[in-house]
């Protein structure tokens, strides 16, 4: 029998195949597999952020189904004052009707509800403000000379906003044809300000470690407020849990602290209900470039790391940040979720399918 001689290039070829291979061993071993992403999913319509123009910060979605397509859905952008019905389609977004849910001003200028996170849960969504001090990158508020500016920002940004919309109200593009039922709560601000632990970094810049709230989820009669910032004793992320009715029905709070241990300078970006715990998207808890990762989490124990997400860099040469967390479905070759992303138009929604035990 004669055997054909490899050449270089097959070589090379086998050799990097078998090396991808390991990598891949390695990783998922590891629990840091990487994910597998598909093109950005088209939005159909436009996705409205500040002062009515396209979004540039989608920030949080939830549906009022979990599985299955199309799913009416309910998204917020961080610098509007609304949220916005999307019809969610396998590979495409519809952009629906915008629902207002605050008019806050100072000086007749329109302030941000700074939409972080949106949940669903008995027929109810929840759209939760950051709960900080307004985004200042710049520095251009005096904290004495713009104090008033600075205390009506944080208390328009730190409510919790119940929001009953009826499935059939809902057309096929995302339009109601009856008016939701809104009604907002600012008890939230008032336990996390009363939380020991939390305390010293109520109302401080995120820069400074400020505390900040970028993801919510509810879950038998609980809601979970997920905060960005502060990262706990430099390696530790912060999730408060409260009971429900203590935002809407003046029930006992019944609060409890939730230490995840992410990593050095690591906060939550997005937190989602799925099956019977939590996902948890994570980055970089300051306004710095860093890897942004997916954990399951059950409540209780340490979370555990799922994959980290592929680095996309955005047309200026910045990295684009996940920023909203989307399940899609479950199959034997894993988990379908759907990221949105920080910077770039609608949020360039991407869906990466991942490992889960």
């Amino acid at each position: 029998m004669i055997r054909a001689t490899p050449n270089r290039l097959d070589r090379r070829s086998y050799a990097c195949g078998i090396g991808r291979l390991l990598v891949a061993a390695i990783l998922i071993c590891s629990g840091a597999a990487a994910a597998q992403d598909e093109p950005a999913w088209p939005v159909q319509g436009t996705l409205f952020g500040k002062n009515d123009k396209q979004s540039k910060d989608v920030s949080g979605i939830a549906c009022n189904s979990p599985a299955g397509f199309p799913r009416s859905c309910l998204l917020v952008d961080d610098e509007s004052q609304g949220a916005q019905i999307v019809i969610v389609q396998d590979g495409e977004i519809v952009a629906g009707q915008v629902v207002p849910l605050i008019d806050d001003r100072f000086d007749d200028e329109l302030l941000e509800l700074d939409g972080e996170g949106v949940a669903f849960a008995d027929s109810f969504f929840y759209v939760i403000g950051s709960h900080g001090h307004p985004r200042d990158k710049d520095n251009d508020l005096d904290p004495v000379k713009d104090q008033r500016k600075i205390e009506a920002s944080i208390k328009a940004n730190s409510r919790v906003i119940r929001v009953r919309i009826d499935p059939a109200a809902i057309d096929r593009d995302g339009k109601l044809t009856a008016t939701p039922e809104i009604k907002r709560s600012a008890e939230l601000g008032k336990l996390l300000a009363d939380e020991t632990t939390l305390r010293p970094f109520f109302g401080e810049r995120l820069e400074k470690n400020g505390l900040t709230v970028e993801g919510v989820a509810v879950r038998d009669g609980r809601l979970y407020a997920a905060m960005r910032a502060p990262s706990l004793n430099d390696n530790e992320a912060a999730i408060l849990s409260v009971a429900l009715g203590a935002l809407f029905d003046g029930a006992a709070p019944d609060a409890k602290l939730h230490p995840l241990r992410l990593g050095k300078g690591r906060g939550v970006r997005d937190l989602a209900a799925f099956e019977n715990g939590f996902l948890v998207l994570a980055g970089p808890s300051a306004e710095t470039e860093g890897t942004y990762s997916i954990y399951s989490w059950n409540g209780d124990d340490k979370p555990k790391r799922l994959t980290n997400l592929p680095k996309y860099i955005g047309k200026k040469g910045r990295q684009l940040k996940p920023e909203a967390l989307l399940p899609l479905d479950r199959t034997t070759e894993g988990l379908r979720v759907l990221v949105f992303f920080d910077g770039p138009q609608d949020g360039e929604p991407r869906a990466f399918r991942i490992p889960y035990p």
